[in-house]
C-alpha cells in the first residue's frame, strides 16, 4: 500500500504535464477519487467475465456508488460493427451510435442505464488514436513506444472515462484471456495503473473455468491453477478474488484447492455454476459476500440504495416463480448461437417477467421453410408468436417471408426488427398489394418492385464500417395508433438503429389503400419506420432494434405488448 509521501509524488507527476501536449494523466485528474476493478479471465474464452463485472457493478450501485464499466476488447477491428456475430456473438448499439460488443448490452441491463462512447475500447481504437497524435506532434518529436505511449494512452482513456462519468468505481474487463499476444498491451496497462494510484486503489478479479470431463466424473482444477499462475506472473501479483464458473456447483474441497494452490485463501474463491439467467448472478455474489470484501478492500464507505435493491429482488422473485409459459419463434440465419440474439432473448426475458411468464425460444429454420413451404406449419407448431430480428443477405429470406404469411392470415402475433420490417414490408407488397416479385435493393439488382432500397443519403456511403443510420433516433408516430399508445400517447419515441436500406416511399400510397398503417416516421422526412396492421392482434414491423434500449426494471413497450398477444393467443 502506497504512503501519503508516494501518492503525492504521484499526484505531482499527474501535474507535471500541464503545460505539456500529452500525459496519460487528464487535466484536472485526481489519484484515489476513483477506485478500479480489473476484471480478466483465464482457460477459455467466453468465461463470463463481462457478466461477473456488470453483476459486481450492480451490487456495488445497489450500496450507493457511482459504478463506470468498460470493455477493453483485445482485437484490432476499430469497433465491433464489421463483426461476424456467429463467430464473436451480436453486435449492440449505443444510443451515440457506436457499436460494441454483446457484453455492453449486460452492463446497461445489470445497471438499468445507458452507456456511451467512453464504456468501450478495442486495440484498434486506441492504435488509430496513437496515430492521430503522432501525426499532430502530440509526442513532441519523441520516438512513439509500446512503453510509455501505447500503455498511456490505454491509461488515459480508463481515466478521461471515470473523470467523464464521475465514478467513484470503474470496472474494467479485458477481452480474451490471460496469455493472449492482443491483450500484452492492457495486462501492462493494470500493472502501470497500480504504479501509479497506488495497490491500495487497485483490484484484480480473475474468471476461471472448471471442468468436468464425463469420463473422470470429477471437477478438475488444474487449468484454473495453470491460469491464476500465468496470471501472477504476467502481472506480479495475485488476484484479490478469483470468481470459478463451472457448469455445476463447485464440488467438496474444490474451492479450498484453487485457494491453496493460488495463494490466495478460499474465502477468496467465489463460485459461479451457470444460472438460468444473468439476473441471478448478482444475487449469488451478493450470498457470497464480494460487494463487502470489495468494499472493505477498497476502505469506502456505502450508501445504500434501498429502492433500487428491492426493485432488483422485486424482478428476481417475478422471474424465479412464472404462472405462465409460452412459446416464441425466432427465424434467422445465425441459428447456431443464442449469443447472436442476446438482446432479443434478453428483451423477450423483461418482459415475459412483467406478466410472470417464462419465454423458451424456438429457432425456426427458414433455409428448411424456404425449400419446404408446405414445412412452415410444421416448423411453427406450438409457437405463440414469432420474431423476425435484423440480419443481413439473402440467404434465409423466402423462408421469412412464408413465416410472415403464415403470422399474418392465421393472427399469430408478429413482431419484425429492422430486416424484419422489410421482410414484412416484401410479403405485404406481394400477397396484398400485388406487387408481383416485390423485392429489396439490398441483395437483388433492376427490381421491378423495389419496395425496400437504398436513401439518397445513404448512396454516398462507402465501406461497411460506420455507414449506416446508427445510434438513438426521434420518430414521430402518428396519433390513435398502436405504436402511439404504446409509447404513452407521446408525438416522439426514441429507439436505437442500425441499417442502411429503407422503405420506398414511391410505395407507400399503395400499402396504406391495402390497410397499412405507417404509425412512425422520422420527424423530417418521409421514411417509415414503423408498420401495423390494425386488425392483426399484433402484427408490427419496425426500422429499429427496441431490444437495444429494454432493460429488466424498465421493458421496451413494444416487447410488452408482444408478449401480451402472445399470451392471449395461447388462450
Amino acid at each position: 500500500m502506497a504512503d501519503n509521501k508516494r501518492l503525492k509524488v504521484l499526484q505531482k507527476f499527474s501535474g507535471r504535464f500541464k503545460d505539456k501536449k500529452w500525459s496519460q494523466f487528464p487535466k484536472g485528474y485526481k489519484i484515489g477519487k476513483t477506485k478500479y476493478i480489473f476484471v480478466t479471465g483465464g482457460v477459455i474464452s467466453g468465461v463470463g467475465k463481462g457478466i461477473t463485472s456488470g453483476s459486481l457493478a450492480q451490487l456495488l450501485q445497489n450500496k450507493g456508488f457511482r459504478c463506470n464499466p468498460i470493455k477493453l476488447e483485445s482485437y484490432y477491428n476499430v469497433d465491433s460493427g464489421t463483426l461476424n456475430p456467429f463467430e464473436h456473438g451480436e453486435v449492440f448499439v449505443l444510443d451515440d451510435g457506436l457499436e460494441t460488443d454483446m457484453d455492453l448490452g449486460s452492463y446497461e441491463s445489470l445497471l438499468n442505464k445507458n452507456l456511451s462512447k467512453n464504456n468501450f475500447f478495442t486495440n484498434g481504437m486506441i492504435e488509430k488514436q496513437l496515430h492521430k497524435l503522432e501525426r499532430k506532434g502530440m509526442f513532441e518529436g519523441k520516438t512513439v513506444q509500446f512503453f510509455p505511449h501505447k500503455v498511456g494512452a490505454v491509461t488515459r482513456k480508463i481515466r478521461e472515462s471515470a473523470m467523464a462519468t464521475n465514478a467513484d468505481i470503474t470496472l474494467i474487463e479485458i477481452g480474451g484471456k490471460v496469455g493472449d499476444e492482443e491483450s500484452r498491451i492492457y495486462f501492462k496497462a493494470m500493472q502501470t495503473f497500480v504504479y501509479e494510484e497506488g495497490k491500495e486503489n487497485v483490484s484484480y478479479i480473475h474468471n476461471v473455468y472448471v471442468d468436468k470431463p464425463a469420463h473422470l466424473n470429477e471437477q478438475k482444477t488444474w487449468p484454473a491453477q495453470q491460469s491464476i499462475d500465468e496470471f501472477s506472473s504476467l502481472i506480479g501479483s495475485k488476484p484479490d478474488l478469483v470468481v470459478v464458473r463451472s457448469e455445476h456447483e463447485l464440488e467438496s474441497g474444490v474451492r479450498e484447492k484453487i485457494g491453496a494452490r493460488g495463494l490466495i485463501g478460499a474465502e477468496k474463491v467465489v463460485s459461479l455454476p451457470n444460472l438460468k439467467s444473468i439476473y441471478l448472478v448478482p444475487k449469488r455474489l451478493k450470498d457470497q459476500n464480494v460487494d463487502k470484501m470489495i468494499i472493505k478492500y477498497f476502505n469506502i464507505r456505502p450508501k445504500n440504495n434501498k429502492k433500487l435493491e428491492n426493485a432488483w429482488k422485486k424482478y428476481v422473485t417475478k422471474f424465479s416463480n412464472p404462472k405462465n409459459k409460452i412459446t416464441i419463434g425466432i427465424t434467422g440465419k445465425y441459428i447456431g448461437s443464442r449469443d447472436t440474439y442476446a438482446s432479443i432473448i434478453k428483451a423477450i426475458e423483461h418482459a415475459g417477467t412483467l406478466y410472470d411468464t417464462e419465454v423458451d425460444i424456438k429457432f425456426i429454420n427458414t433455409e428448411l421453410i424456404e425449400r419446404r413451404k408446405d414445412k412452415v406449419k410444421e416448423e411453427l407448431e406450438g409457437i405463440s408468436g414469432i420474431i423476425v430480428p435484423g440480419g443481413f443477405g439473402v440467404r434465409g429470406t423466402e423462408g421469412k417471408i412464408e413465416c410472415i404469411r403464415y403470422a399474418r392470415e392465421n393472427n399469430l402475433p408478429y413482431f419484425g426488427l429492422c430486416y424484419g420490417f422489410q421482410m414484412a414490408a416484401l410479403e405485404i407488397g406481394r400477397n396484398i398489394c400485388k406487387l408481383k416479385n416485390a423485392n429489396t435493393e439490398e441483395n437483388f439488382d433492376k427490381l421491378k418492385h423495389p419496395v425496400i432500397c437504398l436513401l439518397p443519403d445513404q448512396l454516398e456511403k462507402e465501406g461497411l464500417g460506420g455507414n449506416m443510420r446508427l445510434g438513438g433516433q426521434d420518430i414521430k408516430l402518428k396519433p390513435d395508433t398502436k405504436a402511439w399508445e404504446l409509447y404513452g400517447k407521446k408525438p416522439l419515441a426514441r429507439e436505437r438503429f442500425r441499417h442502411r436500406y429503407e422503405f420506398n416511399p414511391e410505395y407507400r400510397k399503395i400499402f396504406e389503400k391495402n390497410g397499412v398503417v405507417f404509425s412512425g416516421m422520422t420527424p423530417s422526412e418521409d421514411i417509415m419506420q414503423i408498420l401495423e396492421l390494425p386488425e392483426h392482434p399484433f402484427f408490427v414491423g419496425v426500422q429499429f432494434h427496441p431490444e437495444f434500449s429494454s432493460k429488466p426494471l424498465q421493458p421496451n413497450p413494444l416487447y410488452m405488448e408482444f408478449i401480451k398477444a402472445s399470451l392471449e393467443y395461447k388462450k
